[in-house]
């Protein structure tokens, strides 16, 4: 078995809406029935017992060891506790050879569990070792490593509740909720609208006990020292007990409490100094509470106890923190809602202060404090008492967090008790933390968790908000770069700031800020990430999808345009227009609930997609009469037709008309390519719920030209003569531009043409074949890229094409797609046409702008 290529789809994708790895695999021989391979699945059940069920996705046809490999991957990562419950096997048209697609929740442990499990496979092959425990230990974690911590966790849970997207920035807490324009971002516990100079003043304690008190807040005495004879000075004029403290800290990181020796501020000063200044303030009596104050609310609150251990009268202090280790809430670091308890030399100074030593053994019930502070991350517990808390109490908190300035705030207090206000138990605030840790209220040691994610959500977004702009997602085989282009217009026309992405570049605002075909998923992603975006069109080709998915959960319209025989059959797997329809119904089954599915009705393939459409659909056609169209109308859906000279909206009984003679890309309706992209780029107009004045004053000012859309019917005047430049290439578009240009008279019609090397030897053959019957002349010209092809090979299937043609009288062949276009030109007369295949769209266009400027 050889695993050839691994890729990751990162977002809704041919298989499912799940984040996979997808990898082609090819089996050889009794590979392909794992029965044919004498003891393989007891070898393998004995090095991985709970690989669970082993069954191809159809059920009587034998199990190959690409099979295997899917459950192998997905229960190894559920083993490891990963969150994954889909995988498909499917066989590929090359013999041997199938795609394996197994959902990950993390992209890193996706990729190892099927590295794993190959392995897994190579050792059953050969009855070899392997360590099963080991993997999923591996897999485990690296999956604690990559996947968000519990406080950013829950803010992301918060949001997929409300369905509102997010994408992680970076590997830590970095994330983007919402698109373009409604984005909000937030690192870990801390959000986009909480300034540096907030989180400069929660660092700096002395500063934030000052601005405190001005606010009325009690907090306790203290000062910033600079040496340890300094911190002893005033620890006295203070008055013992007391704390030390790094002036800028967080995590309870070098903080020691409760020092009533010149000795305990020696090694606690030595502590603190570690990490910054030093500064002692009053030790409070009383217990530590944290208040998270979210907004202007208090959303819970929890009281921390610091690390201790309970004696048995039989155990050393050593054996029963080994023991409290083993809770499985407790892990390193925050990934788990409970920290180990760490025996360090702090820990062991807590003890000595108790006449202790690790090695000593607790009487029974004895309680052992194994550190000063209470905070979780050194090993305390929390005990939630949101339900507790005094209103004053509350207030403090809240006047606490404003003063500062951050809108998620943890607040430190040190009293009795939250049931009466601070000013009458001589408690007082002692820290102020910016991104605090939200684990001990997720997830407390004691009591019931609280819905803080929930409330970060509600303080991003307002109720109902859910960060979405409308996206618009394009495809089809021809039509889909001017319908987005013409979509994109009408929404720019309504003043919204748009992003689209094309097989030409990306453009916000009407800005290229990206060149090439940006038709992928990733392009789509960047629009999504600029701010100054309020509506997003995106052309999305059949390559991107294949490669990693979507670019995009959901989107509000999904446009359909049309499937042909010329798009790229034959490569990944794709051989038909009945497979081309499957992946190129993707964009219409993440259609939004509320959303539209914009279908060309007269094209069955695209038709029948409107089943798997959540939302609704808004049917197209030039043929109103069509069955589809008129089944659709009598329900009282959208549609959106041609009648006698106008294109119609028609819901229930209302209907709108948009004349033709006032689009000028339809020149008058006599394009008939170009009239379908019209109806639907209304449609998705309309969807969107542009206004109709909006919609008819898009249309009219957009132009077919080369800079409405580059290489897409773009007509102009070369000294008399009619010259066509498109970038149509395949058989639908060549019927299609055939059609366009017998509306138009000429005295002699020419062609200039290349071939896609990718394409079927057919396909290549079919595009000269019909041009043949319908052009004078035709020139061919080798590209620079020929896409695998042998030189000349493209050449001669053109020329094969030809063979027979009706109409065309003279044929030339170039090397060079701009000695083509200049030999085509130089041929003209006043009243001939020629239609320009170009290639290199951009560049070809620059070429005949410069001889027709010349002319």
């Amino acid at each position: 078995m050889e695993v050839t290529r691994i890729r990751a789809l990162r977002g809704p994708n041919l298989w499912s809406r799940h984040t996979s790895i997808e990898a082609i695999v090819k089996c050889e021989g009794a590979e392909n029935v794992i029965g044919d391979l004498p003891g393989f699945e007891q070898r393998l059940r004995a090095l991985f017992p709970t690989i669970g069920e082993l069954h191809p996705v159809v059920l009587g046809q034998p199990l190959a060891l690409a099979h295997v490999l899917e459950n192998a991957a997905l229960s190894l990562q559920a083993h490891a506790g990963c969150s994954v419950n889909f995988g498909h096997t499917t066989y590929t048209t090359d013999e041997g050879v199938y795609q394996v697609v197994v959902q990950y929740g993390e992209e890193a442990v996706g990729r190892l569990a099927m590295k794993l499990a190959e392995q897994l496979i190579e050792a059953a092959l050969a009855d070899k070792p392997f360590d099963a425990n080991a993997a999923i230990a591996q897999l485990r974690e690296l999956d604690e490593d990559e996947r968000l911590g519990p406080s950013t966790g829950s803010i992301v849970d918060a949001a997929v509740a409300r369905g509102i997207p997010y994408r992680r920035l970076t590997r830590g807490s970095l994330v983007q909720f919402g698109w373009g324009s409604k984005q909000r971002r937030i690192q870990a516990a801390e959000v986009d609208a909480t300034s540096g100079v907030a989180e400069s003043i929660a660092q700096d304690k002395e500063l934030t006990k000052q601005l405190l008190n001005a606010a009325g807040v009690p907090v306790p005495l203290g000062r910033p020292v600079t040496d340890v004879e300094d911190a002893w000075v005033a620890a006295q004029d203070i008055g013992l007990p007391v704390v030390v403290k790094p002036q800028d800290g967080n995590q309870g990181k070098g903080v020691t409490v409760n020092i009533g020796t010149r000795e305990q501020l020696l090694a606690a000063y030595d502590a603190a100094a570690e990490y910054g200044e030093v500064m002692v303030e009053k030790f409070l009596p009383g217990f530590d509470f944290r208040l998270l104050v979210v907004g202007d609310r208090l959303v819970a609150a929890a009281r921390r106890d610091p690390p201790q251990v309970i004696g048995d009268g039989t155990s050393t202090v050593r054996q029963l923190v080994d023991t409290v280790n083993l809770d499985p809430r407790r892990g390193e670091g925050h990934a788990t809602s409970l920290t180990k308890i760490r025996l360090d030399d702090i820990a062991v100074g807590r003890l000595e202060a108790q006449g202790l030593t690790p090695e000593s053994v607790p009487e029974l019930g004895q309680r052992v404090v194994l550190r000063n502070n209470a905070n979780l991350s050194t090993g305390g517990t929390a005990t939630d008492v949101t339900d507790t808390v005094h209103p004053e109490i509350a207030a403090r908190a809240v006047d606490a967090a404003q003063m500062v300035g951050l809108h998620i705030c943890g607040v430190d207090m040190v009293c009795e008790n939250v049931l009466v206000p601070l000013e009458e138990q001589s408690g007082g605030v002692v820290e102020v933390n910016a991104a605090p840790g939200l684990r001990m209220h997720i997830s407390p040691s004691f009591g019931r968790g609280r819905a803080v994610g929930e409330a970060v959500m509600d303080t991003l977004f307002a109720p109902g908000d859910d960060g979405r702009i409308p996206v618009v997602a394009v495809t089809g085989t021809n039509g889909k770069t001017t319908t987005a282009r013409l979509i994109n217009h009408l929404l720019a026309s309504s003043g919204l700031r748009t992003g689209m992405t094309n097989t030409d570049g990306v453009y916000v605002d009407g800005r290229q800020t990206d060149s090439g075909d940006c038709s992928g998923p990733k392009s789509a992603r960047n629009v999504l990430l600029h701010p100054e975006v309020d509506a997003a069109v995106f052309e999305v080709a059949r390559g991107g999808i294949l490669r990693e998915g979507l670019g995009f959960d959901r989107c509000q319209v999904a446009v359909v345009t049309n499937l042909g025989q010329g798009d790229h059959l034959g490569l990944n797997y794709i051989t038909s227009v009945e497979e081309l329809a499957v992946l190129k119904r993707v964009i219409v089954r993440n259609v939004a609930p509320g959303g539209y599915g914009v279908l060309n009705a007269s094209d069955p393939n695209v038709a029948a997609m409107a089943a798997g459409c959540p939302g609704n659909v808004i049917f197209f056609s030039a043929d109103r009469s069509h069955p589809v169209m008129a089944t659709h109308r009598a329900q009282g859906k959208r549609t959106v037709f041609v009648d006698q000279d106008a294109v119609v909206a028609s819901e229930g009984s209302w209907r709108e008309r948009v004349p033709l003679r006032d689009v000028p890309i339809t020149r008058n309706g006599t394009i008939g390519f170009q009239v379908d992209n019209v109806m639907a780029a209304v449609a998705a107009a309309w969807a969107v719920g542009l206004d109709w004045d909006t919609i008819r004053s898009g249309l009219a000012s957009f132009k077919s030209d080369t800079h409405g859309v580059p290489g897409r019917f773009n007509v102009m005047d070369y000294r008399g003569a009619t010259v066509i430049a498109d970038y149509g290439h395949n058989t639908d578009a060549m019927r299609a531009l055939v059609s366009a240009v017998d509306t138009m008279p000429a005295k002699r019609r020419s062609v200039v043409i290349s071939g896609a090397g990718d394409r079927r030897d057919e396909d290549i053959r079919d595009q000269t074949a019909i041009l043949g019957k319908a052009f004078d002349d035709v020139i061919l010209y080798q590209d620079a890229a020929q896409r695998g092809r042998a030189d000349g090979e493209v050449m001669a299937l053109l020329r094969q094409g030809l063979q027979g043609a009706t109409r065309t009288s003279y044929i030339d062949e170039i090397r060079g797609e701009f000695i083509a276009i200049d030999q085509a030109l130089a041929r003209l007369q006043p009243g001939d046409l020629s239609l320009i295949l170009v290639d290199q769209v951009e560049e070809a266009l620059a070429h005949l702008q410069k001889r027709i400027a010349e002319a």
